[in-house]
């Protein structure tokens, strides 16, 4: 029977998002991801074409170009391999940098002195 007749898969939007995500997650993994901060992925797709925007909060001071450049790398292939779409564009969108000099203040400390 011819793949026409056999009807179509569609994934959607929200799926790839989540798979873009994830694939941002894996990218930084290596790098200096900031502490907690979760990628946020929105995605458009057309046919077969995923355009996919990411969202991340990195650790400063660090290869800023490099982290975006593996994150567009890692998310077109999760993309390609999972969900069988072309990606001709990974737009990445550092909303926020934080220190990886700061440590976190402990409970008790910073009181002040007396």
């Amino acid at each position: 029977m011819p793949a026409a007749d056999r009807g179509a898969t569609r994934i959607a939007d929200r799926v790839v998002a989540k798979i873009a995500a994830q694939a941002a997650r894996e990218a930084l993994a290596d790098g200096v991801p900031a502490p907690g901060a979760v990628p946020h992925a929105t995605v458009t797709v057309h046919h077969d074409i995923a355009r996919v925007r990411v969202s991340l909060e990195l650790g400063y001071p660090s290869d800023l170009a490099a982290q975006c450049a593996a994150v567009r790398r890692q998310v077109a292939r999760r993309i390609e391999e999972c969900a069988a779409m072309s990606v001709p564009e990974v737009d990445v969108e550092i909303e926020r940098l934080h220190s990886t000099h700061t440590l976190p203040a402990s409970p008790g400390r910073d009181r002040g002195l007396l």
